[in-house]
Formats: structure tokens, sequence, C-alpha cells
């Protein structure tokens, strides 16, 4: 009679023990989705981060001279990164890296032939969102007045494109503050 308890006693703690258990009680251990709100405050906290970095990559050039900058009043002598703000973009002109001297050989010595010139300045379209990355991606040499970088309106086209550049401007000139870059506002009189 011993042995038909000892197996009821088992049985029943062996019930008790598999109900109370966490993987029984409780639903799966799958991973939670986040919520929407969740996933939006994460890509903001990461591109804050990402904006972080990008200005202590930017830290490294010196602060600007103000002295060096102001005096210049034609864009073609600029050699300080130049943004043209247009309604939804920017166009970033640098400066363009000299062209490698041409190779000569006998044959061009007789013909007097010239070698194609580089162009002066580079210049790329960009988001909002790529300019920081960008602007940080530049070496040192781009920066000859320091951290300074001039801005321009374009405001060709209709009039609501007028509006439209002063709201990306005002975005652009509050993105260049958080990097921790001067804005130097290309002046109407200057040539450009």
């Amino acid at each position: 009679m011993l042995k038909p308890t000892l197996i009821a006693t088992t049985l029943a703690l062996t019930f008790t023990l598999t109900a109370c258990s966490p993987s029984s009680t409780t639903k799966s251990a799958s991973p939670q989705q986040p919520t929407p709100q969740a996933s939006a405050h994460n890509a903001a906290r990461l591109r804050e981060q990402q904006l972080n970095d990008y200005a202590q990559q930017l830290d490294a050039i010196p602060p600007p001279a103000k002295t060096r900058y102001m005096a210049i009043t034609s864009s073609t002598h600029w050699q300080n990164p130049f943004l043209t703000i247009h309604p939804d973009t920017v166009d970033l002109r640098i400066p363009a890296p000299p062209a490698p001297p041409a190779k000569r050989t006998r044959r061009s010595r007789r013909k007097h032939t010239r070698r194609p010139t580089a162009p002066l300045w580079q210049t790329t379209t960009l988001t909002l969102d790529a300019l920081p990355a960008a602007l940080a991606a530049l070496p040192e040499s781009n920066w000859p007045y320091g951290r300074v970088i001039a801005t321009h309106d374009d405001l060709t086209g209709p009039s609501s494109n007028k509006v439209q550049v002063r709201r990306n401007e005002e975005k652009v000139l509050n993105l260049l503050n958080n990097l921790g870059v001067v804005s130097y506002e290309w002046p109407q009189n200057h040539k450009r």
C-alpha cells in the first residue's frame, strides 16, 4: 500500500510544480516589438549621438579667424566650405584638390599641348541629414579660416520657393550651431 501512495504523491507534486512553473503561467518568451513612440525615441537618440560624434570630429578644426574671412569679397577666393541653400537641399562647395601634374612625353613637347585644367570647386548636393557627416569628413586643409562656413540662399524661382528656402535656412543654421560651426551669411553685395 505504501507504493501507490508514494506514486500518487509524486504525481501530485510533479503536477503542482509543472502548473506553477513560469513557463506554463506566462506566455512564450518572445521579444516584444517596440512601440512606435519607443522606436521614434530611439531613432532621435541615435541621431543626437551621431550629431555629437560629428561635432567632436569638427572640434579638431581651430575656431574661426574672423580677420581672415571677413576680408574675402569674392566667392572665388573663399577657401572654406560654402553652402548654397535650396528649398529642400543644400549644395556643399569645397575647393578641389590640385590636379596631378601631366605626364610629359616627346610627342606632347612637340605639339605644345596644354593639360586640361582641373575645376576649382567640387560641388555636391546633399540633404540636411547628410550634411553633418559630409562636413565631419572634410580634412582640416579644407578649413583654412577655421570652423566657419559661408552660406548663401538660392532665392531664384517662384516666391513659394523663397519661403521654403528660408525655412530650410533656419534648419541649416540650427544644425551648424549644434555642430559648433560658425555660419557666415554671404553678403548680398559680395560677388558670388
